[in-house]
């Protein structure tokens, strides 16, 4: 038996409009990604650590991020004692912090500008990165008050559940786009060490 798979006349309309637009992502992805069916279609692949409901007593509103850098988990509060529990990568001995801070921005595909810290540290590295599958923030950041610090996507799932970051917080790109999706500028977040 012969099966025929049919392509909807939106999606073929969306590959070739961003296709003949010359459009920079359109080169990088090929249909099944732009369908959503590709395994890798934000880059990064799947989260070592498994993105879960669980158990969370607390007194925080829903919407707040609670993040526990010991555990290496973030947590978003739903109510009713659930959270989202995600893995997360964090900052390396020396880089670790807490505090309570608001999301003051977020972005879609950030481009990336090297504080003059790290560019101390790492002289090698670009002056400036533009967005994208290559950016190490990923495909989303959450941009956390006035501080250097973000929650944005890796394209290295391997490092989730990892202190490797001079700071920041990493999630796969699946990860930190679900996160992206549920939460609002303005969300509190709080990180516990």
């Amino acid at each position: 038996m012969i099966r025929r798979y049919v392509i909807p006349a939106a999606a073929l309309a969306l590959a070739s409009l961003l296709a003949s637009a010359g459009h920079a992502r359109a080169q990088e992805y090929d249909s099944r990604d732009i369908m959503g069916g590709g395994p890798n279609f934000f880059g990064g692949g799947v989260s070592p650590i498994p993105r879960e409901t669980v158990s969370f007593p607390t007194n925080y509103a829903p919407g707040t991020i609670v993040i526990n850098t010991a555990e290496r988990r973030l947590y978003l509060v739903q109510g009713g004692g659930v959270a989202l529990r995600y893995g997360i990568g964090v900052g390396r001995d020396g880089f670790r912090w807490s505090g309570v801070h608001r999301i003051s921005a977020k972005r879609e595909w950030p481009g990336w500008t090297p504080p003059v810290q790290m560019r101390r540290r790492r002289p090698d590295l670009p002056g400036y990165m533009s967005g994208g599958i290559d950016n190490p923030l990923g495909a989303r950041a959450l941009y956390l008050g006035s501080t250097l610090y973000r929650i944005h996507g890796s394209n290295e799932p391997e490092t989730i559940g990892h202190a490797v970051s001079s700071g920041c917080f990493r999630m796969t790109n699946e990860d930190v786009v679900d996160l992206y999706n549920r939460v609002s500028v303005g969300a509190t977040v709080v990180v516990k060490n």
